[in-house]
């Protein structure tokens, strides 16, 4: 599960939110920040509860200035992959952004594969923009070095700019190593923003996205890493559902 799921409540008590990510059975995590607890404090709470992080999102701006930084945290909570979310910019994304984003990204992927470490770019709708005869995100996976630059698939942010996951995962295959399960409303409008209502993540099985065949295409093209992720203000009743929704999903 991503722990960015329960931000708010992890604002007012973080041992007792981390008490709820153990009690819906939830053993593996992916890290957004300690919520203003030092990263020491927050491994032993971690520890605590069995809980085990592989994964972690860092800045945009932490990726370009603070590698070695990032490896040292990463070192601390023993986790594999480190990854950015966002790349800052004004609206619309364009090819510049795009080009000077993939420069990031290969240098930061280049130093911490010295550390052991994998990088990988979140994606967040707005990469799907035209570009040439393709979008934006197939100049990002062009301009990136494979050997440094991996990707995570949010599911969410793939359909909601009007593409197909299951075609993205036969195109890329292998460059997706990581997953973001994260189901969308009915009626949700297209953006190319990376904005959209929180209340439009639903029920893993309750929106449009056919989770047995992006499933079945994750698998195949050896996805290592699935994590649940709900935004809306409903995440402590969804996540049990949509737990439940993954137990029974066949693909």
């Amino acid at each position: 599960m991503q722990l960015y799921s329960l931000r708010d409540q992890f604002k007012t008590d973080v041992p007792g939110t981390l008490d709820k990510v153990r009690n819906m059975g939830i053993k593996y995590v992916e890290l957004a920040g300690t919520y203003g607890v030092a990263p020491e404090k927050f491994k032993e709470m971690l520890d605590a509860r069995g809980l085990k992080a592989t994964s972690g999102h860092y800045s945009y701006e932490k990726c370009r200035d603070h590698v070695e930084e990032i490896a040292r945290e990463a070192k601390l909570f023993g986790i594999e992959y480190v990854g950015c979310a966002w790349i800052p910019h004004k609206d619309p994304f364009d090819e510049k952004t795009t080009r000077e984003a993939a420069a990031v990204f290969n240098r930061a992927g280049e130093a911490l594969a010295k550390h052991g470490l994998k990088f990988f770019y979140h994606t967040h709708g707005y990469e799907f923009l035209p570009f040439g005869d393709g979008t934006l995100f197939d100049l990002l996976a062009a301009e990136t070095d494979p050997r440094y630059v991996r990707f995570q698939m949010d599911v969410f942010w793939i359909v909601n700019p009007g593409q197909d996951p299951v075609k993205l995962f036969e195109k890329y295959g292998k460059r997706f190593e990581l997953m973001h399960v994260k189901d969308m409303k009915k009626g949700t409008p297209q953006a190319f923003t990376g904005h959209s209502d929180v209340t439009n993540n639903v029920v893993l099985g309750e929106g449009v996205i056919d989770w047995p065949n992006v499933l079945r295409a994750a698998k195949k093209a050896g996805v290592k890493w699935y994590f649940l992720e709900d935004e809306s203000p409903s995440v402590e009743t969804q996540i049990p559902k949509s737990l439940s929704f993954l137990e029974r999903v066949r693909f």
